[in-house]
């Protein structure tokens, strides 16, 4: 199933979608039916330019959203919160997929509405997800911030299109299962809605906040695909460094560029950034695959197991041993 949709600021996802898979909207809802699959998407309007799309669905085919962006200025901005326990897909302009994986780095996607993407779905993945969509006015109101932040501000008043992503902290996850809660009996239902919207925003933002990044440069669609092709390189082998020369040959890029772009996009340097996907790939090992902690240790290319030991205690707050029995 494939739904297409151009991102204009007074555009109904919920309309097009129940058209789609030929079912009504009722009370700002679509309820999945049993020939499909099962779940909702539910819609929630906090103000006219500030609005909630929560996805919680499992369908029994593919699902494709293709977001085309709009040809006028940025003027919206979307915080897609991804919070699926399988991996999802991201199709890109050349029609390859470039996995989501299970590393939280892309959980959260702040993107304005002039960017085109493609998300894919396999047909009976959990999807659940929540899509924050506020125009760059409000959002510039409620964030009130009262010191410069120059990513901050290329975010309220984009100039070019905006492509970020950042991982999702347990607080973030929690709200996130609140707020997929049905509040239909309750008569504080929209105070309860925007309170939970802004506290979603408030931990977007101020990660962001907390980016060491001096300047933003524009992210057209070129450069996102050479990012995503990037990034796809240096998960692809975590038992060795990735060399810079070579990214940048792989992304024909130059190196400045390269990581400039990658540290604004995805909020780290690229050494940094691969130490800890290495990481994240080591406590997977260890908790899901049953690796002895020198198993995992050389398979992601630690010939030294002492090293390896005091860096996965400095990420998990835990030595392997002791998090791979689950204590």
């Amino acid at each position: 199933m494939l739904i297409e949709f151009v991102t204009q600021p007074q555009f109904n996802f919920l309309s097009t979608f129940a058209e789609a898979l030929n079912v009504p909207v009722i009370n700002n809802e679509v309820q999945i039916p049993a020939s499909l699959g099962e779940g909702f998407v539910r819609r929630v309007d906090i103000y006219e330019d500030f609005r909630l799309h929560i996805h919680r669905y499992r369908l029994s085919q593919e699902l494709i959203l293709k977001r085309v962006g709009a040809k006028e200025p940025a003027s919206f901005i979307s915080v897609i919160l991804y919070n699926n326990e399988e991996p999802l897909s991201l199709v890109t302009a050349d029609e390859e997929q470039r996995n989501f994986s299970r590393y939280n780095d892309m959980a959260i996607q702040i993107a304005t509405n002039n960017f085109d993407s493609i998300i894919a779905f396999p047909a009976g993945t959990e999807i659940y997800y929540t899509v924050i969509g506020i125009s760059t006015t409000r959002l510039e109101t409620l964030l009130a911030l009262s010191e410069k932040d120059a990513l901050i501000d290329a975010i309220v008043t984009p100039k070019e299109s905006i492509l970020l992503f950042e991982s999702m902290a347990p607080e973030t996850q929690t709200t996130l299962k609140q707020i997929s809660e049905s509040q239909s009996e309750n008569g504080f239902a929209d105070f309860y809605y925007r309170l939970k919207a802004e506290t979603l925003l408030y931990d977007v933002f101020n990660q962001l906040h907390n980016r060491q990044s001096l300047k933003h440069n524009p992210v057209n669609k070129a450069d996102a695909e050479k990012l995503f092709l990037i990034r796809e390189a240096i998960l692809s082998n975590l038992s060795e460094p990735p060399s810079l020369p070579a990214l940048a040959k792989l992304g024909g890029i130059s190196e400045t560029k390269m990581k400039d772009l990658f540290r604004q996009v995805f909020g780290d340097s690229i050494y940094h950034y691969y130490q800890t996907a290495r990481m994240e790939e080591a406590a997977y090992l260890l908790r899901h695959k049953n690796y002895s902690v020198s198993e995992a240790g050389y398979q992601l290319g630690f010939s030294n197991l002492s090293h390896f030991t005091r860096l996965f205690e400095r990420h998990h707050q835990q030595k392997p041993k002791k998090y791979a029995s689950g204590g």
